[in-house]
């Protein structure tokens, strides 16, 4: 991804020096660079790096998250001076990059926490580009990242978001909604395949439909695309030999559990983040289902009404985990000052970047219309899809459930609609439960103030 970016910057006129610890690799890298090549600079050492770029110098890294961008920063740092920018352009921690944001302070170098979304192709060719860090610096490195970012319908996907890990934290979030989209596509691939016994070339046919319509998008186009590849040795779908365990590099893990620590509800992300584990347990589900079978099946739906069913269902999905990944982002923009601008990073999203869907088009304009709606749910454009949606994804909810079919993140998204939309939930007992064992008070509907129950003799 590194070098794509790098290939990137150059195709866009510029010229870039370029290093990696593995002398041999950036020659490679170099030499491969065919018309480009005039503009590349491969450098043997860090020391030649940093020299052959003139101050003040602009250097982004792209290294595993953790401990590796600690060590890149730490030799880099004495060989830079003041006014150099060190920008981490890899998939970071925004915790740790408000850190080493704070620890670069007074040192005369400025740090930049850059969410980058495309893969490999993106970052060649245009990738959506998030960026955190002090507005000047931003303002230094705009002409660059603005010429190298995606475009749709000529506007850069690229744009500050807010101080120090604002761009980290929302390349976060982002990722987590991919989880969500990526494992609700499953799942209704999983209805299709295990209870509609659909064939991989119809259920293609199936996305392809879906791509003309309101779940446009990324996602879908490469679903379909996927489902209509056989694999050369056997003649297969090649998705059908693809062993069913599912990787993933820990940031929607992190949006996850920072949904937690913000006190707002992303269940339809953590529901994806849980199946990715679960998907990972191979041996121990293939033990449980020798030792309980497959539920025995409750009558089937076949038709073109259950397929629009699933439609609706997986729009419906995709209104939850987005509406519920915005609501972490302001959550958090509250918690660290950040302003983070909803309507630009819904602009920013239109292109480049994996969760890319005319979906979030209509997202831009809730924003645009009402910038404090607190919950996209609420906007009407959105009230009426989930609405319109409804009776189709509680069928498909209720035909999976019945029949045993695994739709956790769908059924997460109906919970956390039905609870949402609830104006007196059951929490009263829970506060009651918590008086009890634990005389932590309670509010009563019809006095001011903290009360207790007459548990035990207390009044």
């Amino acid at each position: 991804m590194g070098a794509n970016l790098a290939l990137n910057i150059a195709d866009n006129g510029y010229h870039v020096a370029v290093y990696n610890r593995t002398a041999s690799r950036t020659e490679a890298f170099a030499a491969s660079a065919g018309a480009l090549s005039d503009r590349i600079t491969a450098c043997a050492t860090l020391e030649d790096f940093v020299a052959a770029i003139r101050p003040p110098r602009p250097v982004i890294i792209m290294v595993k998250a953790g401990d590796a961008v600690d060590e890149q920063i730490a030799a880099l740092t004495p060989l830079m001076a003041a006014n150099d920018i060190i920008i981490d352009a890899g998939n970071a921690n925004f915790r740790d990059t408000m850190r080493r944001f704070t620890a670069l302070e007074g040192s005369g170098l400025t740090f930049i926490g850059m969410g980058v979304s495309g893969g490999e192709e993106g970052a060649r060719h245009g990738p959506s580009i998030m960026v955190g860090g002090a507005e000047s610096a931003w303002k230094r490195v705009e002409p660059v990242l603005t010429a190298i970012s995606a475009k749709y319908q000529g506007e850069p996907c690229a744009a500050w978001l807010g101080e120090n890990g604002a761009g980290h934290f929302v390349k976060t979030i982002h990722n987590g909604i991919e989880y969500a989209d990526m494992q609700m596509i499953a799942e209704v691939y999983g209805v299709m395949r295990d209870h509609l016994k659909m064939d991989a070339p119809t259920i293609a046919a199936v996305f392809s439909a879906w791509s003309t319509g309101p779940l446009d998008s990324y996602l879908i186009d490469i679903t379909a695309d996927v489902l209509k590849v056989n694999d050369a040795a056997t003649g297969r779908p090649i998705v059908d030999i693809i062993v069913d365990a599912a990787g993933q590099k820990g940031t929607g893990r992190w949006s996850a559990i920072e949904s937690q620590m913000m006190g707002v509800p992303a269940t339809a992300i953590e529901a994806a983040v849980a199946a990715r584990s679960l998907s990972a347990m191979r041996a121990q589900r293939a033990r449980a289902e020798k030792t309980f079978g497959l539920p025995v099946e409750h009558g089937r739906r076949t038709g073109q009404e259950v397929i629009d069913d699933l439609e609706n269902a997986l729009l419906a999905g995709k209104i939850a985990a987005y509406a519920q990944g915005f609501a972490v982002m302001a959550a958090a923009s509250d918690e660290f000052n950040w302003n983070l601008p909803m309507q630009t990073i819904a602009r920013i999203w239109r292109a480049g970047c994996i969760i890319r869907s005319r979906f979030l088009g209509e997202i831009a304009t809730a924003f645009g219309t009402d910038p404090d709606v607190p919950n996209l749910a609420l906007a009407p454009a959105f009230s009426k899809m989930i609405l319109d949606t409804d009776a189709g994804l509680r069928r498909i909810v209720s035909e999976a459930a019945l029949n045993g079919l695994p739709v956790p993140a769908l059924s997460s998204a109906l919970g956390y609609f039905d609870t949402y939309r609830r104006a007196r939930g059951t929490a009263n007992l829970i506060q009651a439960q918590r008086d009890f064992f634990g005389a932590h008070g309670f509010e009563r509907l019809d006095a001011d103030g903290e009360h207790h129950g007459p548990w035990g003799g207390q009044g």
